[in-house]
């Protein structure tokens, strides 16, 4: 039974631990790295590595997208960033990545925001990525799924990510017409990922839904303000635990049917990869991380999706680092890196081999311990 800790008379609060504040536990057995596969699937989609880019213009375009494809992962792009704002979003980003912290990057963020969205880029943006080769994903905001999807459908995506700070299966609105998820889903011939969410019960209705992967967290790490802005924070051990729980229950109560969760929060170093995936993540979502590879269209800048709100931002800018090396040295090294934040999926094929395993199935099965 977790811990339930009251904080005063008739409030109590569920105890939620943070992926810093466990460890894993290698078994007796261990294994040789080589034998080790990192490889996983969602739907009819096969990938080398448990790596999705996070739709941030920082990381994603439609070049780097393709590139981190190319090397086993499923690049995101948000068809509502810069890339469908802009023809050449070039000079834009080349700015951005010059800005120094503050409101006034904030201010600038929300100004380059402000140009329309234009469909006909959404078919360029696609159609550049299909040429690319490999899966195109995008992904698109619930609120503006109703009115982009017939566009986004038409360029022929493989993959549709529907993704917000808070994602449910029953938004209530009484001034717009919401999403319902399991009907927009139910209509569609492709993959829909959904979220992010934070607890048991929020991933289950995802689930039910016929979410083919559901998102847990909403890419929380130094630059995220939500905590300060909405007073929201996901301990994510126990958030993608309680998940991996839902996805329990469902599997039983649907006869079999398996839902992919994809870990976004807290993510910095393969040791933390490793840990969302002992937690029983299927893969995770890295956007911080990525902005440290060369092929990075920000040129080491780093914002939040959510950072560019017109009215209310949950993120602050990250000004811009120099590369730590190219996207194939960051996710496969070789490494000069004593911190973990180089060659991060071999460091994961090395926890996993030190701890036994042979694959990412298997290694959900990992023991933990609390160390904090």
């Amino acid at each position: 039974m977790r811990d339930v800790v009251e904080i005063g008379l008739g409030k109590t609060a569920q105890r939620g631990y943070h992926l810093d504040d466990i460890a894993i536990v290698p078994s007796r057995r261990t294994r040789d790295v080589d034998d080790v596969s990192t490889a996983w699937q969602l739907d009819a989609y096969q990938f080398g590595i448990p790596c999705v880019g996070h739709p941030s213009d920082a990381t994603m375009s439609p070049e780097s997208a393709v590139a981190l494809g190319r090397l086993g992962g499923l690049g995101v792009l948000n068809v509502e960033g810069l890339w469908t704002r802009y023809e050449d979003p070039g000079k834009v980003l080349e700015e951005l990545s010059r800005l120094e912290e503050g409101s006034t990057a904030t201010r600038r963020l929300q100004e380059v925001y402000a140009e329309p969205i234009r469909p006909d880029l959404i078919a360029e943006r696609v159609r550049q990525m299909r040429e690319g080769g490999g899966t195109v994903a995008v992904r698109v905001s619930p609120q503006h799924t109703l009115a982009l999807a017939p566009v986004i459908l038409d360029a022929g995506v493989d993959i549709l990510v529907i993704q917000g700070t808070i994602v449910s299966a029953e938004h209530v609105s009484t001034t717009d017409e919401p999403l319902n998820l399991k009907e927009f889903i139910a209509d569609l011939d492709l993959p829909v990922v959904a979220g992010g969410c934070t607890d048991y019960k929020t991933a289950l209705h995802l689930m039910r839904t016929g979410a083919a992967g559901v998102i847990v967290g909403f890419g929380g790490d130094e630059w995220s303000t939500t905590d300060s802005v909405l007073g929201i924070r996901v301990p994510m051990a126990t958030a993608i635990a309680d998940a991996a729980a839902a996805r329990r229950d469902y599997l039983d109560e649907t006869g079999g049917r398996y839902v992919h969760l994809i870990a976004d929060g807290d993510l910095q170093t393969s040791g933390d990869i490793a840990k969302a995936l002992g937690c029983g993540a299927d893969a995770v979502m890295l956007g911080e991380p990525l902005s440290l590879c060369a092929e990075a269209p920000a040129g080491g800048a780093w914002w939040h999706p959510a950072a560019s709100h017109p009215n209310l931002p949950r993120g602050a800018y990250g000004v811009a680092d120099e590369p730590l090396g190219s996207m194939e040295k960051l996710l496969y090294g070789p490494s000069d890196d004593p911190e973990g934040q180089l060659n991060l999926f071999g460091g994961l094929r090395r926890a996993m081999a030190k701890c036994g395993y042979r694959d990412l199935k298997e290694f959900q099965k990992v023991g933990l311990v609390l160390d904090r």
